[in-house]
């Protein structure tokens, strides 16, 4: 008998109904104008952070630099087909709240470009990883690998200036973007196309360059990715793979290594990880009914069976938008331009009308409706990526963009160490002992 673990278990099932109780009774009472509620919940809507690059409105959806997504797909430079704005554009805009030109988006295609070579150990290191190992796994060993070629790193081992940190960020910033599409593509043919890998072409942008080295061919995929990389870049700095970047790179770690923090936590259901579970979730479904071209009756069963067995219908609802994620709408505009007639797209648009009104029906959902994820899958799948696995690792290329434009800003700005303070439960109970909410122990 594992001694520790049962006494464990019996201190951990006392306490969690002792706080259901205490929540109940108390959780909308102020500690310093934060909620007991907000303490307990994920720090939940607390304002405590700067984060330049991006704002989350719940009416609007995201704003980068005051741009809104639309209004991004209309001002940014776009691809070679003029269809869809290149990635670099909007990493140009949140490092410096400006527009780029045509001229300076090729620049930065440019610079990415001349900055993509991987240091010659990372590829043989992941060789020697497990073909079963998870992509997002492979991802943080090789960028953690690469990490002895940090400039931060070096410059600061050298007694950089404070003043100094910003360049320094800034050039590990540039050279890890570089990188990082020539990275993923490597693992996603090591690891699904037995090691025949595809060079880089020095003739594409930066996301055509990564649908290129994918394997996958035509210009309506780099067009995809091109949105892709766009759409996925920011969040704000609350979600957990920006707050966590931003939390490790206040101790002054690496750009490298903020970056392996803010991956491993992209890298959890809750968050990066929900993009492959919606795509399976809805192959499960077709899967139990047997056609992949379901009525609204066969759809709305299988919904309210998943919500009946305690589970949540993956791709809808999120912590802040109160309206459908404009993520989710531009791919469904690009749906409707390129493959209209995809069974599967088709199936994600009749769920995205069925699906909101079941979830209003409940009466405990705030947002009913679907985020950037619900769509993501059914489009990677139509153009023959079924490696949901992968996804979250396409999702870590693209939040890249975002992380680390803000982690130049923090550095620009010295931030300094975050450092909130913590409470036990005994304190709580304390403090509304102290305010005659409840007798002491």
């Amino acid at each position: 008998m594992d001694i520790l673990k049962k006494k464990f278990q019996e201190k951990a099932e006392a306490l969690r109904e002792e706080l259901k109780v205490l929540l109940k009774e108390h959780g909308d009472k102020p500690i310093d104008k934060v909620t007991i509620n907000q303490i307990y919940g994920g720090a939940r809507s607390i304002k405590m952070m700067i984060w330049e690059t991006s704002e989350l409105d719940p009416e609007e959806g995201i704003r980068f630099r005051g741009y809104s997504i639309p209004e991004l797909k209309k001002t940014l430079p776009n691809g070679p087909d003029g269809k869809e704005p290149r990635p670099e554009g909007l990493f140009w805009l949140m490092m410096t709240g400006e527009v780029p030109s045509d001229e300076e988006v090729q620049w930065l295609s440019d610079q990415w470009r001349q900055r993509c070579n991987i240091p010659e150990h990372v590829f043989p290191m992941l060789d020697q990883m497990p073909i079963t190992t998870h992509p997002m796994t492979q991802f943080i060993a090789g960028i953690t690998a690469m990490q002895n070629a940090s400039v931060f790193a070096h410059r600061y081992a050298d007694g950089m200036s404070k003043e100094e940190y910003w360049d320094a960020a800034y050039e590990d910033t540039m050279n890890l973007i570089a990188r990082l599409p020539r990275l993923a593509a490597y693992i996603y043919r090591r690891t699904y196309h037995n090691n025949h890998h595809i060079q880089p072409n020095i003739h594409l942008d930066w996301g055509g360059n990564f649908a290129h080295m994918l394997g996958i061919p035509g210009d309506d995929f780099q067009d995809l990715i091109r949105l892709y990389l766009t759409i996925h870049a920011d969040h704000e700095g609350g979600n957990a793979s920006a707050h966590t970047t931003h939390l490790v790179g206040s101790t002054l770690s690496d750009p490298y290594l903020s970056f392996v923090g803010g991956m491993a936590s992209l890298a959890g259901p809750l968050h990066g990880l929900a993009n492959q579970e919606v795509i399976r979730w809805i192959f499960n479904m077709l899967d139990a009914i047997g056609t992949n071209r379901p009525t609204d009756k066969e759809i709305t069963e299988y919904v309210h069976s998943t919500l009946a067995a305690g589970k949540v219908v993956p791709g809808y609802g999120h912590a802040v938008l109160r309206k459908p994620d404009p993520r989710f709408v531009a791919q469904m505009e690009f749906a409707k331009e390129y493959i209209k007639d995809d069974p599967i797209v088709n199936v994600v648009w009749q769920i995205y009308e069925l699906v909101p009104p079941i979830l209003q029906g409940l009466g405990k959902v705030k947002n009913p409706w679907p985020n950037v994820d619900a769509h993501s899958g059914a489009l990677l799948v139509h153009y023959g990526m079924r490696e949901y696995d992968f996804y979250t690792v396409m999702f870590g290329v693209s939040r890249a963009l975002g992380v680390l434009a803000a982690l130049c800003w923090s550095r620009a700005l010295n931030f300094p160490l975050e450092r909130p303070k913590s409470l036990t439960t005994q304190w709580v109970k304390n403090f509304l002992a102290k305010t005659a909410d409840v007798a002491p122990n």
